[in-house]
């Protein structure tokens, strides 16, 4: 049984650059697109393999999940001996719990639906929450791209620099990056009002005459950075920001954020396809890192160093 790579049409480049790494092509593979919305994908030469589907639920998110779970089904209608989701950005992963009454929880709702189709295990890269690999009934494999931005960012932070997490959520991913780089953490505390509007309340940390880098899982509409970037303005932090995040969709709107926000420099993954017109974006490949893990769940080898604790 060998490892085949079968690319969905989100991350088809990805997909490619991660066969390469692991010395193949991805399987050969076809979506059907009908008319009327309906996809139907169609995929050979897996009878029997240890398959990995790589296809990130980024926006359009609805689309992709339904593209990945039927790319599941079609290989394992296909035979495919041992079957992975590598969902290197995972939709849904923010709603991991209800909000209030009324509200559905489709982190799990979606985890089920990839268990339905057909999904033995499935690998993520810094997923909103830790909390997404208990709404996992399948072995959830949660990578983490920390080291791969923080060595591409490190000739992008200057002296003094503090790092910022922009939200008491992304306080342990700061953490991570304060490990690489050597920075002092401090912390905002916001309150979300909507999914475009967030307010930032206090600074926790000193920040006067600092450089800062806000780093955290994501940035979609920007709402979080517009927010941390004008709280730490009035404490006296210095202009020109520079942001990472594993996850760039940047939904219209962000990137008019960004630039309100006073960021020069902008690092995110391919872990889904970045939003266009943000300057001084550099997008940083986990081509390798999910090659890494692939080649070592194939060769069941332990994957702890590659993998996000706590």
């Amino acid at each position: 049984m060998s490892a085949r790579v079968v690319a969905g049409t989100a991350n088809a480049a990805l997909a490619a650059a991660i066969a390469t790494e692991l010395g193949g092509e991805p399987a050969p593979c076809e979506v059907e697109r009908f008319p009327d919305g309906e996809i139907r994908p169609s995929v050979t030469d897996v009878r029997g393999e240890d398959v990995y589907v790589v296809q990130a639920t980024g926006p359009p998110v609805n689309d992709n999940l339904v593209e990945l779970l039927l790319l599941l089904d079609a290989c394992r209608r296909a035979g495919a001996g041992r079957l992975t989701a590598v969902v290197p950005y995972f939709g849904y992963a923010r709603q991991d719990r209800r909000g209030r009454a009324g509200h559905g929880v489709g982190a799990r709702v979606a985890a089920d639906a990839l268990v339905a189709a057909g999904a033995h295990r499935l690998v993520v890269v810094d997923p909103h929450t830790p909390a997404l690999e208990a709404a996992s009934s399948i072995p959830a494999e949660m990578l983490t791209a920390v080291p791969v931005l923080a060595g591409t960012m490190r000739t992008a932070v200057r002296d003094g620099a503090v790092l910022v997490a922009p939200d008491l959520g992304a306080v342990k991913l700061a953490e991570r990056y304060a490990s690489v780089l050597g920075c002092p953490v401090v912390v905002v505390r916001k309150t979300r009002v909507s999914g475009r509007t967030v307010r930032a309340h206090e600074l926790v940390g000193d920040v006067g005459g600092r450089p800062a880098v806000i780093v955290d899982d994501m940035i979609s509409t920007g709402a979080t950075l517009e927010a941390a970037a004008e709280i730490l303005g009035a404490h006296g932090a210095l202009p020109d920001l520079v942001v990472a995040a594993t996850h760039g969709p940047l939904v219209r709107g962000a990137a008019e954020r960004v630039a309100a926000a006073g960021v020069r420099r902008t690092f995110v993954t391919d872990t889904t396809t970045p939003g266009h017109g943000v300057d001084g974006l550099q997008v940083c490949s986990v081509a390798l890192l999910l090659a890494d893990a692939i080649r070592r769940l194939h060769e069941n080898t332990p994957l702890d160093d590659l993998l996000l604790h706590g």
